[in-house]
């Protein structure tokens, strides 16, 4: 019995009726043989943290475009707290932690450049429609790899396509990580607001804070003990009616006041508009486009609309506005 076997073997014993097992996965679309020391998860988890868009998170915006400062949150800090939310819920109620940590890591690899307003504006852009959830799959699926993607697990898949609000993951560790996402967000988005002086601790409803806690650390120590709590060898994620709505109320007065608030907000009609510069020039000059998006086209006869909207979404914040500069901002000259 080789290390992977005696690893399933213990998932076997150890892990919660309800946990997705290793040995049981569905398998990929492409067979492969089994590696002798991780799991088919551990492997999944390991190919999304080698990728190229898991690298380019960090440059990617949460909520604030182009903060002033180190410490806000990106969208590869964002990642890294909900996984360590996920794999805190996932190793308490006894499910597959490397699952669970496979699809926090990927979920978000689908982001835009400039957060939900780019990703607005190239649904808007692209005939074929834009929604970051969808791209996470496709990055894994197609882009990556140059065309081949990582050849993840069916369960990995489905709970990154399942992480949204509307989602119905397929397995409980999907779930887990469907909660923690909005854990996550909410409560480090607070931090952020704060830090950012678009509001105080004490400025947030009590109607909210006196249920849920009065910091960030109550909060997230309240809501990972609740949905413990409730899930607790149970076929189902939950959380108790009271919590859930508190957070749910939470997560609305957000919307109102930090999402949709002038200041995070003040940059985003221009970074909306530079990607709208990108989008049309790329769609007129697709020659320019790097090799591996040429090779979609190309060899895979994908549509151009589709590839060109990959190219830009794949873009962070940074990237986006260098290339912005490098083709249409003059350059300074002189005669040598």
């Amino acid at each position: 019995m080789n290390i992977r076997e005696m690893r399933e073997a213990w998932e076997a014993d150890y892990l919660s009726p309800y946990a997705a097992l290793s040995r049981d996965t569905l398998g990929r679309d492409r067979e492969e043989e089994p590696c002798d020391i991780r799991t088919a998860y551990q492997r999944d988890r390991d190919r999304i943290l080698h990728c190229k868009s898991f690298r380019r998170l960090k440059h990617k915006t949460q909520v604030f475009l182009a903060p002033e400062g180190d410490h806000y949150r990106t969208r590869l800090t964002h990642t890294l707290e909900v996984a360590q939310i996920a794999r805190t819920i996932s190793r308490a109620l006894r499910l597959n932690e490397d699952l669970t940590e496979a699809i926090a890591l990927g979920h978000d690899l689908g982001h835009t450049p400039f957060g939900h307003s780019g990703e607005r504006i190239l649904d808007e852009l692209c005939p074929y429609g834009f929604a970051h959830y969808l791209q996470s799959v496709r990055v894994v699926e197609v882009l990556e790899k140059d065309g081949k993607g990582l050849n993840l697990t069916k369960e990995v898949r489905d709970g990154i396509k399942n992480h949204r609000t509307s989602g119905h993951p397929s397995t409980l560790e999907g779930c887990v990580v469907r909660l923690s996402d909005k854990i996550a967000y909410i409560n480090h988005d607070i931090d952020d607001a704060i830090r950012a002086k678009i509001f105080t601790e004490d400025q947030l409803p009590s109607r909210y804070t006196d249920v849920l806690g009065h910091s960030v650390r109550e909060r997230l120590n309240l809501l990972v003990h609740d949905i413990i709590l409730q899930s607790m060898d149970a076929p189902e994620i939950k959380m108790s009616p009271a919590i859930e709505e508190a957070m749910q109320g939470l997560r609305g007065w957000m919307f109102e006041n930090v999402y949709e608030n002038k200041v995070p907000k003040a940059e985003e009609g221009r970074a909306q508009q530079l990607l709208v510069f990108l989008y049309r020039y790329y769609l007129e000059h697709t020659s320019e486009l790097p090799e591996e998006y040429l090779f979609m086209i190309r060899k895979r006869g994908e549509p151009k609309e589709r590839v060109v909207c990959d190219y830009i979404a794949g873009m962070s914040d940074s990237y986006s506005i260098d290339k912005f500069e490098e083709l249409f901002i003059p350059k300074s000259w002189k005669v040598h």
